[in-house]
């Protein structure tokens, strides 16, 4: 029998309704012990559509209940830092929803207080738990493309709607909706950057092991004054160039773009979510295709969960991103939107 385990969530909205609580529901031996979000309506109808004993609108009273293994953080973006900081320093792992914070030093933060009470954070960066993730890391790791001079990150998504706080197209049939402001607003996290581009920079800072170290960049925004495309040139720390950026504005109903390229003295990686293939090149010819099972496309948040679960459960897993991975995504779009402000290049 598995062990069992408590888990309460902190932020309650879309995406905890539609994918977090019942993805936790379904895993064996895990008790949702308590919810928490505003709104006492909402609160009292998730928790019995779900049939959570405990709801408040205090995320403190829930880090009081007994026994308590771990929290899910899906709270507001501007709101991660407080809630994943409040959870670790009480001794409780977080599941802390990206962007991990809005700040390097808030993220930097999260990752020492996590060291220093031996805890676990996940941040779930979907697609670093696919098996073509797990393949280019390890070809990577092993040479594949000899030494890494450059590398080149694109994301793409339909979400102009969203950013622009016109609604969501692709939430129409959902019981809660996105809260508008969480992804309109700038002065919340809103935005292109923090909302999707930190799920690219996650693959990327996965299968390379990079720090970044300086940043230039260039945004376009909406009318709330979310960015909608980011354009950034980084130098990283071992002195690979890298080109990383995208945009909101896909036509609705389309997927995902994402596209992975990494540049070597012996030859390039390729990967791309959109038209699922991983590919090596080699300047010997020893190439690499792998068959990908991925729909096109293709975006799920289910293995981040399970992991989380099992690290819980004191099982050996891998965590494919931790809060040091998550430090290193923040470290980028934090020097990005500052290079935006100052028209300069900005250390991390």
């Amino acid at each position: 029998m598995a062990k069992q385990v408590k888990v309460g969530i902190i932020g309650a909205g879309w995406w905890a309704v539609e994918n977090h609580i019942p993805v936790l529901k379904a895993i064996d031996g895990v008790e949702v012990a308590g919810l928490c979000r505003l709104g006492k309506e909402e609160l009292q109808r998730i928790c019995g559509r779900f049939d959570i004993g405990f709801g408040t609108e205090d995320y403190r009273e829930l880090l009081e209940l007994d026994g308590l293994d771990g929290v899910v953080v899906s709270s507001p973006h501007h709101l991660h830092f407080e809630h994943t900081r409040a959870a670790l320093e009480k001794g409780i792992s977080a599941l802390c929803e990206k962007p991990m914070t809005l700040t390097a030093p808030d993220a930097r933060e999260l990752d020492r207080i996590a060291r220093l009470k031996g805890k676990h954070v996940v941040v779930p960066f979907g697609w670093n738990y696919t098996d073509f993730a797990h393949e280019a890391r390890g070809r990577l790791q092993n040479g594949a493309v000899g030494e890494v001079l450059h590398v080149h990150c694109h994301m793409a998504s339909a979400l102009l709607d969203l950013l622009s706080g016109e609604g969501a197209w692709f939430a129409e049939q959902a019981a809660v909706k996105p809260e508008m402001a969480t992804w309109s607003d700038p002065a919340t996290g809103g935005g292109f950057g923090y909302g999707q581009l930190c799920h690219a920079l996650g693959l990327l800072f996965y299968i390379t092991d990079l720090e970044p170290a300086e940043v230039f960049a260039m945004m376009r925004f909406s009318k709330t004054g979310a960015d909608l495309s980011n354009a950034i040139c980084c130098r990283f720390r071992n002195g690979v160039t890298g080109m990383i950026g995208g945009a909101a504005t896909m036509p609705p109903y389309s997927t995902y773009q994402v596209d992975i390229r990494v540049f070597g003295r012996e030859g390039m990686l390729l990967l791309d979510v959109e038209r699922p293939r991983l590919e090596v090149r080699r300047c010997d010819g020893a190439h690499f295709s792998m068959e990908m099972t991925a729909k096109p496309g293709e975006y799920a948040c289910v293995e981040p969960l399970r992991a989380f679960v099992s690290l819980l459960r004191g099982e050996q897993v891998e965590n494919r991103s931790p809060a040091s991975l998550g430090v290193r995504t923040i470290e980028v779009l934090d020097a990005a939107f500052r290079s935006v402000r100052s028209g300069q290049a900005e250390k991390v």
